[in-house]
């Protein structure tokens, strides 16, 4: 069943590829237009590169969560789900894993180019690409939460929005702040760990979290 449930989220994504498309277009639009606001000074660029990178993923994540759980709603793919004989939080992982591929990995990938125009090392832009890696996938999964909570409701967008950015904050500090300690000659080992810290977290609660929000919205 999870298996039917990945490849299903992969063919969908695959008919909707102007909205996958558009995650990372959006970030690159973001990361790039930052730079034209703050001037040219390459010294300021480069010292608020790995933030303005890290604020411009967690722009574009924002954008296709609404969409993890409304068309299912619509189509009435969410009945079977929570009717499935299956865990209903490991059929939500399955989903806040695919929309991850689609989303904060292509936002991983896009991440070294845009760091050439911060001006950043290559050793910043390593390290700003592992913790993108590790804290993506974190993103997706509380804006799994966020769509659980919000499926069916008028503007589920913008609630999901507001739901979701004070809760990734933390995910932003450390994300930014592991390129930050290489820039500044630091380890940014600490960093790393507290991300994967709550990675960890976030795998193990957030999909029993939004399993119970799906099966509240049912009622």
């Amino acid at each position: 069943m999870a298996l039917a449930l990945w490849r299903r989220e992969w063919r969908l994504a695959l008919r909707r590829r102007s909205d996958v498309l558009g995650v990372p277009v959006f970030f690159a639009l973001v990361a790039s237009l930052l730079p034209l606001a703050l001037g040219p000074a390459p010294a300021l660029l480069e010292r608020l590169g790995p933030g303005l990178a890290w604020v411009a993923a967690l722009l574009a994540a924002m954008l296709s969560l609404q969409q993890l759980f409304a068309s299912d709603h619509r189509d009435g793919t969410l009945d079977l789900l929570l009717l499935a004989p299956q865990s209903l939080p490991l059929l939500v992982l399955v989903k806040a894993l695919a929309h991850w591929t689609t989303s904060g990995l292509l936002l991983t990938g896009v991440a070294p180019l845009l760091a050439l125009q911060f001006g950043l090392s290559l050793p910043v832009t390593g390290v700003l690409c592992l913790s993108l890696l590790i804290g993506t996938p974190l993103l997706s999964l509380i804006g799994a939460v966020g769509a659980a909570l919000t499926v069916g409701l008028r503007g589920a967008g913008t609630l999901v929005t507001l739901l979701v950015l004070p809760l990734c904050v933390p995910v932003l500090v450390f994300g930014a702040g592991a390129a930050e300690a290489v820039q500044a000659g630091l380890d940014p080992t600490a960093h790393l760990s507290v991300l994967g810290a709550l990675l960890l977290l976030g795998l193990a609660g957030c999909p029993w979290a939004a399993a119970q929000a799906l099966r509240i919205a049912n009622e």
